[in-house]
């Protein structure tokens, strides 16, 4: 029996691994990675998709830190976001449940019931919000970066975010 439940925590182990994001552009459209769509000259939606659910921070971190980059490939100083949109994992529990079950039936002239409680405790990935995807609809600046939450500065974003992503030596 021990085995069995070291095997499935190894798998279960290995699929957490196999879903971790990566700052990648998208293999195809609606795959994992970044992507970008103009809708004008200087406005676009940037989206950055995860290959399952992952942290939701880190999902926008990868959304902003593709915008801040487009800007600069774009020959601008500063980007705008005019909308953001998070799409949640809908399958995140958020913690321990128990659930209370009532059952009777009869067979052959007898009859019973019984009552049952269960209780679920979720182990791992609950700490934060989960998300699928982070899309922004973005436009670009030049110049001085208007004094606003919704403006960021291009190679501020871009140094600070691949900084916090860098792995620790």
């Amino acid at each position: 029996m021990l085995k069995h439940v070291l095997i499935v925590g190894a798998l279960a182990a290995l699929a957490g691994c196999a879903s971790t994001p990566t700052y990648t552009p998208a293999a195809r459209s609606g795959g994992a990675g970044y992507s970008e769509t103009a809708i004008e000259s200087n406005r676009y939606f940037v989206t950055y998709r995860a290959p399952g659910a992952a942290d939701a921070a880190l999902v926008q971190d990868y959304a902003l830190l593709r915008a801040a980059e487009l800007t600069l490939q774009n020959g601008r100083d500063w980007f705008w976001v005019d909308r953001r949109t998070l799409d949640e994992d809908a399958t995140r529990r958020s913690g321990p449940s128990v659930g209370v079950g009532i059952g009777a039936g009869s067979w052959g002239g007898r009859s019973g019931g019984g009552v049952s409680v269960g209780v679920n405790v979720p182990i791992g990935g609950t700490a934060g919000q989960r998300a699928q995807s982070a899309t922004l609809e973005v436009r670009f600046g030049e110049g001085v970066k208007p004094d606003d939450p919704n403006a960021y500065d291009a190679r501020a974003v871009a140094a600070n975010i691949r900084a916090r992503l860098a792995p620790a030596r």
